[in-house]
Order: C-alpha cells, then structure tokens, then sequence
C-alpha cells in the first residue's frame, strides 16, 4: 500500500529544496509509484494544498509554536504543512489520522526530536475552539496576504493596480484548481466527434462557449495516455492562449513569427487558423524546447511549422517580412499562480529587469512585421509594468504602429478601464488564467 503522505513529502521537499515544478515532480511521482486513482488525488490534494495555503499554514505554525519558524528544519515545517492542511482545510481527513500519521512521517525520516515537537502542535489545534485567527482587517495587506496565501508585495500591485474589490475576488479565484482546457485539432477533427471520442475514453469533455473549438475536460487522468491524444486530435491549451491566437486573426497562406513560442501551443492553433497553409516560424533560444515544438505539430499533423533557434531580443534581419507576429514574452506568470501556485514564493517574482527584456523583444519583433500587418503582444501576468505600461511605451515610441481595437466575445469582460486595444483577463470575471493581450497594426511610414 502506498504511503501517500510520504509520496506528498517528498514532492514539496522537490519544490522548496530543488525548485522542480509542481505538475511535473507531482506527475513523476504518480507514475514512479504506480498509484491509484484515489491515491492519485489524495497525493494531488495534499501537495496542491500545501502550495496554496502554504503562508496561512506558516502563519498558523507560528501561533502555535515557540520555536521561530525560520528556525524550524524544512522537512519538520512541511510536515506540519500537510498535518495542518488536514486538520483544517480536508474535512474527509479524521483529526486522529492527520495526528497520527503525521507523527509517524516524521519518525519515518528519523527525526525523533521533531516527531514530539510535530504531536505536540498538532493536539493543541485539534484540542483549541479557536483554531486560529486572521490578522486584523486594518492591516489591508497583511489579513489578505495571509487569508489566501499570497505575499504582502502582490496584494499591494494589485490593489494599487486593480482596486480592492477586483483584487480580493481575484485571489479568492487562484485557491483551487484551474481547469483543463484543450484546443480541437480542426486539422484532423471537430467539437462534436472529439467530445464523443473523448466520452468513450471516460473524460467528460464541454464546449467553452467563448470561443470555437475549445473545451472543458474532466477525469482525464494522464492526459497523454488517451488514444484522442496520440491521435493528435487536441492539444493543450488554456482558453485565454486560445483567445490570444483568436486576436491575432492568423490567415491561410500567412507568413507568421512566433518570437518566443516554445512548447508551441500558440503556433500550433494559429495553423489550424490558418488550415495548415502557409509558413509559421516558431522560436526560441533553446534547442530541446524546438524539439517539443516540432515533436507537439508532427502528432497533430501540421506541416508548415519551422523552428528556429534563436534570441528574440535581438533584430535578426535574415528573418522574413511577417503578416503576422506574436509575441507571447516570457514574464513573472501571476497569472497562472492556480496551475503553478508554487510561483508566488519565488524570491524574484517582480523584477525590474524583465519589463526592459519584454520590450526589447517587442521592438525587435516589431521590426519584422509587414505594412498592414498585425502584432500580438501577450503576457501571463497580472502586472502593469509587464502589460500596459510596455504597450503604452511601445506606440509612444513607433509612430508607424496603431493599436486595433479587440472584438471581445460574449462573456469576456474588462475588469477595469483599459485602452480599447488591449485586455487582462481576470479569472474572476473571464474564467481563464490571468493573462494579458494587446493587438497593434502597421501602417506605412510617412
């Protein structure tokens, strides 16, 4: 029988020690111990819950114990993570056997002195009527922090960037898992026989009704093991990349850059836009992430994708005159913190460097688009130094460029006054993860 609580352990310790990220060391993990289904999801639901509730968590501990928690060794804290998250936040989880195995864990890991120390916080939870109270609501920042478990700097960026109102319904939407969103390969098949394929297989597949050829999946299990997928009749891909592509409005017998396009999801929806016609140079600076995106277009069939291997941030002449040009640029992510809720605790997530680098791969980019063309800016962050800001820079400084306005389909909302050529989708008012999307044109130099 597999000691899931051990197999959750070892995945934070992963996460914090190694910086794995949390879907893949959680995948190996599965995998390597061959478990069930149920031990699957109670492994997925201890490891994601400590990820999420890891600052309320800390925060609890340190009522709890007299010791400083910068003090407690990470193993010990963590275990206290997971015995925490099941007293408190797993109702299905008896007091007893949160304790218990708990205790167990850590005389597992030989560590005799915690295992007491881990017991003793432990029963005074369960024996306390109050198990814990938040910080006072005066402090804005601090009690919003600590209710949903992000840190202090990003609650201020957003409150001071989003208002308070759109700032707290947005972090009451990155606690829980986002759902799985997957592109139909219209190459190959349509919405309504991939929806039965998939029945077939035990997924429950739904339409997302902003945007064609896009669904919900449920009970996928290992998404690479169904049959619809090495069939290559889908790819995945969250509905606000699906609505990026949408934007760029890609064209049979385009020319098309995808500046920064590895794993190649974008691209990869732009062919079918574009009915598989044309040419799509998919790039990026690294050559085992071109063989996943060239690996990701031979399962689906596309034929005129080509990649190249190269730095998006500088001007490269030898590139052709493009129609279309996205640039998906790498950023902070605090847009995907409910995929990858392991990405609030990095020590750099706002940093001053990567606005410069975001437009200098837009200008360089920018250089390569043709008169009459279009350009997508797109980042998947809540930040306005990485989104807005740069946009706004960028036409200030290209009189030769304009922005398009955005036809926005029923149910895709502004959360704030934006310019008309540009949204952030929140995943309050969207349903997607939190990204960011500007579209510019190019009209001949006077």
């Amino acid at each position: 029988m597999a000691n899931t609580r051990n197999i959750a352990l070892n995945v934070l310790l992963k996460i914090e020690n190694e910086g794995a990220y949390s879907n893949i060391a959680l995948n190996n993990a599965i995998k390597e111990n061959r478990l069930s289904g149920v031990d699957s999801s109670f492994v997925s639901a201890l490891v994601y819950g400590v990820l999420e509730r890891r600052i309320t968590l800390d925060y609890i501990i340190r009522s709890y114990s007299k010791i400083p928690l910068r003090k407690i060794e990470t193993k010990t804290k963590n275990i206290l993570r997971l015995g925490i998250l099941q007293l408190l936040f797993m109702d299905k989880v008896p007091d007893s056997a949160a304790v218990n195995e708990s205790v167990n864990l850590a005389k597992k890991h030989k560590l005799q002195k915690s295992s007491g120390f881990i017991n003793g916080i432990l029963r005074n939870i369960t024996r306390a009527e109050d198990k814990y109270t938040l910080p006072d609501e005066k402090d804005r920042a601090r009690y919003l922090s600590v209710k949903y478990s992000v840190p202090e700097n990003i609650v201020k960026l957003w409150v001071n960037s989003y208002g308070e109102n759109n700032t707290e319904q947005l972090l009451a939407s990155l606690n829980g898992r986002a759902k799985i969103c997957c592109r139909v390969n219209t190459l190959r098949t349509d919405a309504d026989t991939l929806i039965k394929k998939l029945s077939d297989e035990g997924v429950v597949a739904e339409k997302i009704p902003f945007i064609d050829n896009a669904l919900y999946l449920e009970n996928t299990g290992s998404v690479e093991r169904l049959r619809a997928y090495k069939s290559g009749l889908f790819h995945i891909q969250d509905a606000s990349s699906q609505l990026c592509v949408n934007f760029l409005d890609a064209k049979p017998r385009n020319i098309m850059l995808d500046v920064c396009s590895a794993p190649g999801g974008k691209s990869f929806s732009a062919a079918q836009y574009m009915n598989n016609r044309g040419r799509i140079f998919s790039c990026d600076m690294f050559d085992h992430k071109l063989k996943l995106i060239s690996a990701g277009a031979k399962r689906l069939g596309i034929t005129c994708i080509s990649t190249l291997l190269r730095d998006a941030s500088t001007n490269d002449t030898a590139l052709p005159v493009a129609d279309r040009i996205l640039c998906d640029v790498p950023c902070s992510g605090l847009g995907i913190m409910s995929r990858k809720p392991e990405i609030r605790y990095k020590d750099d997530l706002i940093s001053n460097d990567l606005p410069d680098l975001q437009y200098r791969i837009l200008c360089a980019s920018a250089d390569n688009l043709a008169v009459g063309g279009k350009l997508v800016y797109s980042t998947c962050t809540l930040n306005p130094d990485e989104n807005n800001k740069n946009t706004k820079r960028f036409l200030e400084e290209h009189p030769d460029f304009y922005g398009i306005p955005l036809k926005l389909p029923n149910g895709i909302t502004r959360a704030f006054d934006e310019e008309p050529y540009e949204i952030t989708l929140m995943p309050h008012t969207c349903g997607t993860d939190g990204f960011y999307v500007s579209l510019f044109g190019k009209k001949a130099s006077n």
